[in-house]
């Protein structure tokens, strides 16, 4: 079994940081861990190579999410502005390759059913709502599912820091049973 952390926040030890090492420790078999911001990750940049011949011609660590070779995707991230950061959405740019391997070429790909599992962290007055939708299609473009029911928040990290959030604590290890293969 294998998990991939697609994570989010350009903090190393912040709040994201707290409950992903707390998943992590409950974790059974691989996990790979990709950062959004360390990662060698460009946006698309559309050069249309996608529509002639399927695949992305930019040669960088989305490898790692086309390459399919996981079990389990699990998005970690802090919400700003009510939806995730930039870095994240030049992930979801480079998913144009999918939706040119079906309607341009007429050649989809096929990819494993996985997992899903979410966990957004966030302070001040905002709300969430933003980013799960924006995860959703993440998660959907990766063919995960599940993580409705295994979505977990510490929303109040401008007063709790996540690492203390017992509620997000406890959310975080249930989703590494889920990921686990439990129920």
């Amino acid at each position: 079994m294998k998990t991939l952390i697609i994570n989010g926040s350009p903090r190393v030890n912040g709040d994201t940081a707290a409950l992903v090492r707390e998943l992590r420790a409950h974790l059974s078999g691989e996990v790979a861990e990709l950062s959004a911001y360390r990662a060698k990750l460009s946006p698309c940049v559309d050069c249309r190579a996608c529509a002639r011949v399927k695949g992305c011609a930019i040669d960088d660590d989305m490898r790692a999410i086309y390459g399919d070779d996981f079990d389990n995707a699990v998005i970690a991230s802090p919400v700003y502005y009510s939806t995730l950061p930039g870095q994240m959405m030049n992930i979801a740019s480079r998913f144009q390759v999918q939706r040119n391997a079906k309607y341009e070429l007429n050649d989809p790909f096929v990819l494993r059913p996985k997992r899903a599992g979410l966990i957004l962290v966030g302070g001040g007055k905002g709300n969430e709502n933003g980013a799960v939708r924006m995860s959703a299609v993440l998660f959907r473009m990766m063919n995960a599912s599940g993580f409705g029911a295994h979505t977990v928040l510490s929303m109040n990290t401008d007063t709790v820091p996540a690492a203390e959030d017992e509620t997000a604590l406890e959310g975080v290890r249930s989703l590494a049973v889920w990921l686990n293969g439990g129920e």
